[in-house]
């Protein structure tokens, strides 16, 4: 018997010390993403090694493109929006027929796409695809001082030109009143399938992709570190790049961030963090911007992501409509300029869209899915990334551990409180609540953003973090 009960002790010993071990090596192996090497060209990869070389671009439009669009605007039908609707239905026709008319008698897209011209841009293939970027140097350097790389991702429905307004903050902030500590070479690219990246002729483009890509950009551009930032479908490729190569990523600032994993503490938070905040690492103003839960988040879900359940099962049914219509492209995507700047704006006519942006400057980022024919391949992104369902992908299982910094906007769609974003990001080491601002920082809010990146960075770099990861 005593050998017997020595046996079985022993397989006990055997099967923990196994469990130990497996758990140790496993943890170790889970500190880091794999990098996707994938082929999103047409038909089969060829057995020649791919072109790397990096080509100036310029976006043009001929004057057959302008025809076309005008006519098409020309011959556009309008439905009567119901009374007092506002843009509480979506965005308002008799709004958008003003648009519509400043589109076609005022908005000048020649002296737009100078604008668009004035940062160098390329192209380079990377992965079977072509990737467009705009790559911005600093005009000047202080003595003794190095550019720091910084990759800004855009998200959906924006483009590369929501950065035109932070860029000179950051590759010049002496010159615009914040500082000359810190000077930035600011790349940003588009995401494949959004503007002028070619998209991928293939299925399971998701964020992974797209970062493995902006890594391997990044490194033929000859960054072997950098910081990245990003909100919206940014947010989720900055961070999965941050998983990719963490020993490269010096730094990630993130202008939106979301959870997949719910819980149990959580679930608790959202029942009592009202109640009792300390207790669940709550400061006031995170209790201001959740609660009540049914109405700061519950509803806002069931209201706004209608879109994302289209995108995410049926992108192409809707795409089509879009792709083929510029004013029932400019509806679809004013209307998320509206409500995810200031959930407010519902409750005016014109939605508000003038109050934080320019006619010219909503135009021109519609113009950009216009004329590269995008919507579809962009809608697509949410379908590569959601439709497995929300919490299975490997990515939403790992933490990130380089150095963090969170500015969170007031009027983002929704708020996640530092106490729940650390359990994802791990080495959060700047989470501000910003005074205004909403879903498209850098655009609406570029000064707020740049100050807010730019004290991260000191932040980082005084404390050498990157080095602690």
């Amino acid at each position: 018997c005593s050998s017997l009960a020595g046996i079985m002790l022993l397989e006990v010993f055997l099967v923990l010390g196994t469990l130990l071990i497996y758990f140790f090596f496993s943890k170790k192996n889970e500190d880091t993403l794999p990098f996707k090497d994938g082929w999103w060209g047409r038909g089969q990869k060829p057995v020649t090694k791919e072109d790397s070389s990096i080509r100036p671009f310029k976006v043009e439009t001929a004057e057959e493109e302008l025809s076309d669009l005008f006519r098409r605007l020309d011959q556009a039908r309008f439905t009567e929006p119901l009374e007092n609707s506002c843009f509480h239905y979506g965005t308002n026709s008799v709004h958008l027929r003003k648009v519509v008319s400043y589109w076609k008698n005022q908005f000048n897209w020649k002296k737009q796409v100078e604008v668009l011209n004035k940062y160098p841009q390329f192209k380079t293939k990377i992965q079977g695809i072509d990737i467009h970027f705009v790559h911005v140097k600093p005009p000047h350097l202080p003595e003794g001082q190095a550019a720091k790389p910084l990759l800004m991702v855009h998200g959906w429905p924006g483009s590369f030109y929501e950065f035109y307004k932070i860029i000179p903050l950051l590759t010049d902030p002496a010159s615009h009143g914040l500082g000359d500590e810190h000077t930035f070479e600011v790349i940003c690219p588009s995401i494949p399938g959004y503007g002028f990246s070619e998209a991928p002729h293939k299925q399971g483009f998701n964020s992974v992709s797209a970062a493995s890509v902006f890594y391997e950009l990044m490194l033929r551009l000859g960054f072997n570190e950098f910081y990245t930032q990003g909100g919206d479908a940014g947010w989720l490729i900055c961070t999965n790049l941050a998983q990719i190569a963490p020993s490269h990523v010096k730094g990630l600032h993130l202008n939106m961030v979301m959870v997949s994993k719910l819980g149990l503490s959580h679930l608790l938070s959202i029942l009592l963090g009202q109640y009792f905040p300390g207790l669940f690492g709550f400061q006031d103003e995170d209790v201001r911007r959740m609660f009540p839960f049914l109405k700061k988040w519950l509803y806002k879900i069931l209201s706004e992501f209608g879109y994302a359940h289209i995108q995410t099962t049926k992108p192409d049914t809707v795409g089509c409509g879009l792709n083929d219509s510029p004013v029932g492209l400019a509806a679809y995507i004013f209307e998320k300029f509206s409500s995810w700047t200031d959930m407010e704006f519902q409750n005016l006519e014109d939605g508000g869209l003038e109050r934080k942006f320019s006619l010219d400057d909503l135009l021109t980022n519609i113009m950009i899915y216009w004329v590269s024919g995008c919507i579809v391949s962009s809608m697509r992104f949410y379908k590569e990334n959601l439709q497995k369902g929300i919490g299975t992908q490997k990515h939403e299982k790992l933490t990130v551990q380089v150095p963090t910094g969170i500015a969170a906007f007031p009027n983002e769609i929704l708020h996640i409180p530092q106490a729940w974003a650390k359990k994802k990001y791990t080495n959060i080491v700047s989470f501000h609540f910003m005074p205004r601002g909403g879903h498209f920082a850098a655009l609406e809010e570029p000064e707020l953003l740049a100050k807010d990146i730019l004290q991260f960075v000191d932040k980082v770099e005084k404390e050498q973090l990157w080095k602690k990861k």
